[in-house]
């Protein structure tokens, strides 16, 4: 799978963006996408062997409806879903793949409301364009609630980051200290890179100990102080319980 940043740079490229767009309706040659996107060819080939650099697009030799040598016709070769969410206490750009199989086998991923779909079209190559249109349109609808419910868990999210950035700005003094809880807040089940991290802050292993040390000090001061409770625990554990994943 090609990587985020890969991704991005191809697809920043407006050119590149209507070629995708007209190769995942159908396989074009170039000729006919320099005919279409009035462009040279010599440039939409150019754009086709970064697409195909990306594994975005694949080429492949079909005889020639007049006779004459094999002509090389492309086609989009990867499914994947970019997601990328911008704001005040808001930041996520993330590559997903999408999952394969028929729609029998998506049946248990799906939310309610397309069941009836997925019935209808499995087992069957083709249908009419008339009863593609009704099922998309009921995709669709499904689609534009899910993601008017996830529009508001981003809002949501962003509102408790910007309250707890403001307990971070507050409560902790050094730039090294406030990186360290925003990690923490971006990724509250991953393990910390303790390496890149003194890497980036340019720590040596004393140094970053000790940085670590004060985070938790202080985190665990916030806990006891603002929501009333008392955190204990024995002399020789390296981190409280609920900073395990440091």
């Amino acid at each position: 799978m090609t990587d985020l940043d890969t991704v991005l740079t191809l697809l920043q490229n407006k050119l590149r963006r209507q070629i995708l767009e007209r190769l995942v309706r159908e396989p074009h040659y170039a000729m006919q996408l320099a005919e279409i996107l009035d462009v040279s060819q010599q440039a939409i080939v150019k754009h086709l062997k970064e697409l195909e650099r990306g594994n975005f697009v694949m080429k492949m030799k079909v005889p020639s409806e007049k006779g004459g040598p094999p002509r090389t016709i492309y086609s989009v070769q990867q499914s994947i879903s970019l997601r990328i969410d911008l704001g005040p206490d808001l930041f996520s750009c993330e590559q997903r793949t999408l999952p394969a199989g028929g729609p029998m086998r998506l049946s248990n991923r799906l939310p309610k409301g397309v069941e009836n779909v997925v019935n209808t079209i499995s087992g069957r190559k083709k249908i009419s364009v008339g009863e593609g249109l009704t099922h998309i349109q009921q995709v669709n609808e499904v689609l534009e609630e899910l993601d008017r419910k996830r529009d508001a868990l981003i809002s949501l999210h962003q509102h408790i980051r910007s309250r707890v950035s403001a307990a971070v700005e507050s409560d902790f003094d050094h730039y090294e200290q406030r990186s360290v809880v925003h990690n923490l807040l971006d990724a509250p089940r991953t393990r910390f890179d303790l390496n890149a991290m003194a890497q980036e802050f340019q720590l040596g292993k004393a140094e970053m100990d000790s940085l670590l040390k004060v985070v938790k000090q202080r985190l665990e001061r916030q806990l006891g102080e603002r929501a009333g409770h008392i955190v204990a625990s024995s002399n020789d554990r390296d981190f409280r319980y609920w900073l395990g994943n440091l």
